[in-house]
């Protein structure tokens, strides 16, 4: 994977230090996921697509090596607290997690 593909972090920051490793969701401007329920649009993209709505895929968690990949924290930051507390129980919706 060449170009940039945005990612919200799920894990902590210890975590992802000790281990290189990170765990979240990704993320897409594909407009098809305005009917996707277990999407979280979260506000307008950044950069080149800046006119589109920015999505969370909740159904879809994984995890890869930050340092393997190289990837980097994206400048923009993170999500605000109650986009960030709707994710996580859309994700619960899915996995259970208590």
């Amino acid at each position: 994977m060449r170009d940039v593909h945005p990612f919200l972090v799920l894990s902590p920051r210890i975590f992802n230090e000790k281990t290189s490793l990170v765990i979240g969701l990704p993320m897409t401007t594909a407009e098809y996921n305005a009917d996707n329920p277990f999407a979280v649009a979260v506000g307008k993209a950044a950069g080149r697509k800046a006119a589109k709505i920015s999505y969370v895929l909740c159904h879809q968690p994984k995890s890869f090596d930050w340092r393997l990949r190289g990837a980097k924290a994206q400048p923009l930051g993170s999500l605000s607290e109650p986009l960030f507390v709707q994710v996580c129980e859309r994700l619960n919706q899915i996995i259970a997690l208590g």
